[in-house]
């Protein structure tokens, strides 16, 4: 009997935290259009804004709040009462509110931003808890800088805020700080210390200053947390948050090291990302995991013949499982025979072996050149190597038009067959006098290939391969 896998709540807050990324800014329309795609995503909670900041932030909570239904819809607020009155004011039309309420623990933030004591922040979180859980059941408690704080300190505020009715307890690396091994232990001294921490929701949020938030996450997952704070494109404050795409798929990828569900629907990842990158202008980095550019695309000729053969050789995940259309093989100077004669296939030119090896030679040089070749490149490129000319018959030709040019030729040969016949007799003799005399002609025989071995000295048997098989396997052997 399979055990039954642990739910892990997915937090977005690409609308909260996210927004605060420099350049991300978005106005209501842009907010509410993103909260309906994350809607389709299957996250369970959008963190939708921070009510209080502005009115514009406090109409845009309200809209999603109002419009979005099924997802839980939270509002950040300071811990004090005007932060917490404020975001209810724009969360209660909401179907599944939450509050999202955040307080600095670190010592440099009590002794340099908030200028309290340890004692002092210890009473403002439970007053404020108090007056949030007046207002709605459902309560988040984010103390800011958790990981640079003293850890019995860091107990102390979290019984406190249990106690007065939170319902989550968010435990953010806010400057990503802490290293994952780090996180998972932090996890597990909260999961050992704190009165009645079985009965409230762990959760994880993540910053990428050492370009590690994902990673904590995990760790984090790992010992205990079962809510992920993220966002699409992993975009946020600085370096930015754990990325969503990448914490979901590393789940369905690894089962057997992340034995976790999510509610998410990968189909849909693709999309989200686009979309966010449209409403704000910041395109994705081409080699962005999951979602960038060249996830899915490859170039080195190796790779290019083991994913035409079959596609798991080098992807880990298909396309489709997250929303994006399909492979692409890249040409360019690492691009092999086998990339480049299906490509010139699929543009309806076909080759034989020679014609392949005569185009791949200009091909690499012109890759040499201009990095990436593109198709306008490639029908150029073939057009220039094989133009017929007087006498000569092109090597290659379209396939469409060649059989066109196949069916005219039969007619005219039909028509030729006449003259052709009434010649025939008067040549006859000469042919039958030339063959007599000409030499017989030479064998040819093939080039003597000794017993060959892979890459780690075990024999490679031989094959009586097709001459498409036979091109694969040297593009494999060769590299190219």
């Amino acid at each position: 009997m399979t055990a039954e896998r642990a739910r892990i709540t997915v937090f977005d807050t690409t609308l909260r935290d996210g927004e605060q990324s420099p350049g991300c800014s978005m106005n209501q329309p842009e907010k509410l259009r993103l909260a309906q795609q994350l809607e389709r995503l299957g996250v369970d909670v959008i963190e939708a804004g921070f009510p209080i900041a502005s009115d514009g932030d406090f109409e845009s909570v309200k809209a999603i709040a109002t419009v979005v239904r099924r997802p839980i819809i939270a509002g950040l607020a300071r811990a004090c009462k005007p932060d917490i009155e404020r975001a209810w004011e724009a969360l209660k039309y909401a179907a599944r509110p939450r509050i999202h309420v955040f307080l600095a623990t670190s010592d440099i933030h009590l002794q340099y931003k908030l200028r309290i004591t340890r004692e002092q922040c210890l009473a403002q979180a439970r007053e404020s808890i108090r007056l949030a859980k007046s207002l709605c059941e459902d309560v988040e408690f984010s103390p800011e800088d958790a990981t640079r704080t003293d850890p019995e300190f860091l107990c102390r505020v979290l019984d406190a805020v249990i106690e007065e009715g939170a319902t989550t307890l968010n435990i953010p690396d806010t400057v990503g700080f802490t290293v994952p091994a780090e996180y998972g232990e932090l996890i597990s001294t909260i999961r050992r210390n704190v009165k009645g921490i079985e009965n409230v929701v762990i959760s994880a949020h993540c910053h990428n200053d050492l370009g590690m938030a994902v990673a904590n996450a995990l760790a984090g997952v790992a010992a205990g947390v079962r809510q992920v704070e993220c966002t699409i494109n992993g975009i946020g404050e600085r370096a930015g948050n754990a990325s969503l795409e990448e914490i979901v798929m590393a789940m369905r990828v690894r089962p057997d090291r992340y034995p976790y569900d999510t509610g998410v629907d990968g189909e849909q990842i693709f999309a989200s990302s686009q979309m966010l990158s449209e409403i704000t202008g910041i395109p994705v980095q081409p080699n962005k995991a999951i979602t960038g550019r060249n996830a899915f695309a490859h170039e080195a000729g190796i790779h290019q013949d083991g994913v035409l053969k079959n596609p798991l050789t080098y992807e880990i995940m298909t396309p489709k499982s997250v929303g994006v259309p399909d492979s692409r093989l890249v040409l360019g100077k690492h691009s092999g025979r086998h990339a480049l004669s299906i490509r010139c296939e699929q543009l309806g030119y076909q080759f034989d072996r020679r014609a392949l090896d005569d185009i791949y030679r200009r091909f690499v040089r012109l890759a040499d050149k201009i990095k990436h070749v593109e198709d306008r490149h490639l029908l150029e490129l073939i057009r220039d190597t094989h133009k017929p000319s007087g006498s000569a018959t092109p090597l290659i030709e379209p396939m469409v038009q060649a059989q066109s040019a196949s069916m005219n030729a039969t007619a005219a040969s039909q028509s030729a067959s006449n003259q052709a016949a009434n010649l025939a007799a008067d040549n006859q003799a000469a042919d039958n006098q030339a063959a007599a005399n000409a030499p017989e002609p030479e064998t040819i025989k093939p080039f003597p290939v000794g017993p060959q071995t892979g890459a780690f000295g075990a024999p490679i048997p031989a094959h009586n391969d097709t001459h498409h098989e036979q091109t694969q396997q040297e593009d494999y052997l060769w590299g190219v």
